[in-house]
């Protein structure tokens, strides 16, 4: 292991002492904010203390081992003790070096998700309404709070777009890698012909913004209008200019909302949408750039790019940036989504690791 490793590691051991020290003092909780701090630091450092404790103890195992290789009666069982533990170690120390890798700081918030009808008309819209009910239900299997915020329906079904809020721990970590275009290829319900169309829906995830987070938006920036909702939801929503209209001058970006039957939520719900896409511009234009120096194939998020197909007649589903089929379409659809999530995200840590190898 390198000193820089096992100095950092040393370091976190002392730290979570320290911890548990100040949790343990009978004032820890006259600051609550202080100690849920404390508590979620603790959380978060100890797995990697335990996995340094396996580590130190693989290493004592290994040291015995070799001296019990001395002896010319145990050496032919020493020899494989030494083999076994030279393994453990190198599998420890690869674990402990992905539990370094640097956090995203948005990983534990709650997200707001876009998903639009690109190319292909009504089944278009159709696919649309399918991929946010598979990730309304992939929220569902999480126990995450979905709240639709503003929704446009299609002609035929489905949603020409949609913007929900995703309320759950760690939310954005699990769903940040579905930003992107996302295609189908199947027989639409309308085709008499049995023909396999093709079709496109953009999806965009988007870590929600808070005070804290270092976005700034300057009320002089920003035109508002107030206009009369339109669509569902009774008399009252055609007789008050209740819908909300946000235009962000400096970037040009548009943000509606007219759900809400008062003018007060939905503007205020404006705003939160508006804080998240300017985050997510300065986010992928940062990754756009480091992009240029080392291509991430997972992390881009970039809305152009074709991520994934769906291709119903053969029954699967593939994810183009890592080449990765799998035969359960129905599943998938249905908000099984776990497959896919974990081998992005392990995806994304291993081109981390390449990048930290490459630096040094």
């Amino acid at each position: 292991m390198k000193e820089s490793i096992a100095a950092k590691l040393a370091a976190l051991e002392r730290r979570l002492k320290e911890i548990d020290a100040k949790l343990a003092d009978p004032e820890a909780t006259n600051d609550l904010d202080s100690f849920r701090r404390l508590s979620q630091e603790r959380s978060e450092i100890e797995p990697v203390v335990i996995a340094y404790g396996d580590w130190r103890k693989a290493q004592d195992d290994l040291a015995a081992a070799e001296e019990m290789a001395k002896d010319p009666e145990m050496r032919e069982f020493a020899q494989e003790e030494i083999g076994a533990g030279r393994a453990r170690i190198e599998d420890i120390e690869a674990e402990l070096q992905r539990m370094l890798l640097p956090k995203d700081p948005n990983d534990e918030r709650n997200l707001f998700l876009e998903v639009r009808a690109g190319t292909g008309g009504d089944e278009s819209a159709l696919f649309a309404g399918d991929l946010f009910r598979m990730y309304s239900r992939f929220a569902e299997r999480n126990r995450w709070q979905v709240e639709i915020v503003s929704e446009s329906p299609g002609e035929a079904g489905g949603y020409k777009e949609v913007i929900a809020r995703i309320v759950g721990h760690g939310a954005y970590s699990r769903l940040k890698f579905e930003s992107g275009g996302h295609r189908v290829q199947r027989v639409p319900a309308t085709e008499t012909q049995g023909r396999i169309h093709t079709s496109a829906a953009t999806v965009a995830v988007m870590p929600e913004a808070d005070d804290a987070s270092g976005v700034q938006v300057n009320p002089s920036d920003v035109r508002v209008d107030t206009f009369r909702a339109s669509g569902a939801g009774g008399q009252h929503v055609n007789k008050t200019d209740s819908a909300v209209r946000l235009t962000h001058l400096p970037t040009g970006i548009v943000v509606e909302c007219q759900d809400a039957r008062s003018q007060h939520k939905n503007r205020e719900q404006a705003w939160r949408i508006l804080a998240a896409r300017i985050k997510d511009k300065q986010v992928r234009e940062q990754q756009a750039k480091e992009a240029a120096e080392r291509k991430s194939l997972v992390g881009s998020g970039d809305r152009s790019d074709r991520i994934r197909t769906y291709n119903f007649p053969q029954g699967r589903v593939t994810d183009h940036r890592i080449n990765l089929t799998l035969h359960k379409i129905d599943a998938i659809m249905d908000g099984d989504l776990e497959e896919l999530t974990s081998a992005l995200a392990h995806e994304h840590q291993a081109e981390q690791l390449a990048a930290i190898a490459e630096a040094r």
